[in-house]
């Protein structure tokens, strides 16, 4: 498994702000854990409310937790509500199951991380997540 170093992370949120900027968002937050769901990085641009941050850490940890990007989290939260529900309980509210977060894949298709954003539009938050993702020569996995 390839490690998610500090540069990595950076290039991340660089990309991700790139595609931001391109699309035309709202202010964003992003947040760039690594497998174990440890904070790489993270950054609010100026404007960002409150509570975007966590958002967007939100939307990564249930990727991370779960294995899965949060538009699958969203789809089994539709389906199975009880299950996402309890899930979220055990991890204490921290998930956010909406569109948003996305794993981070090596080549050999093993998890190293995942990236959430928070601030527009959810389709457009993945969209930045997986522009940041692919840019830094990962796979982006959104469910």
């Amino acid at each position: 498994m390839t490690a998610l170093t500090l540069d990595t992370a950076r290039k991340i949120l660089d990309a991700a702000l790139a595609k931001a900027a391109q699309l035309k968002t709202k202010p964003m937050a992003i947040v760039v854990l690594d497998a174990r769901g440890a904070i790489r990085a993270s950054i609010s641009q100026d404007g960002t409310s409150l509570m975007r941050h966590e958002v967007a850490h939100g939307k990564a940890y249930g990727a991370v937790a779960l294995g899965m990007g949060s538009r699958s989290i969203f789809k089994r939260a539709n389906e199975q509500p009880y299950f996402v529900d309890a899930v979220n309980t055990m991890a204490r509210g921290a998930l956010i199951p909406v569109p948003g977060g996305v794993l981070i894949k090596d080549a050999a298709g093993d998890v190293v991380g995942a990236v959430g954003i928070s601030g527009d539009t959810s389709d457009n938050d993945e969209t930045c997540c997986v522009a940041g993702i692919e840019a830094a020569g990962f796979k982006a996995d959104g469910g």
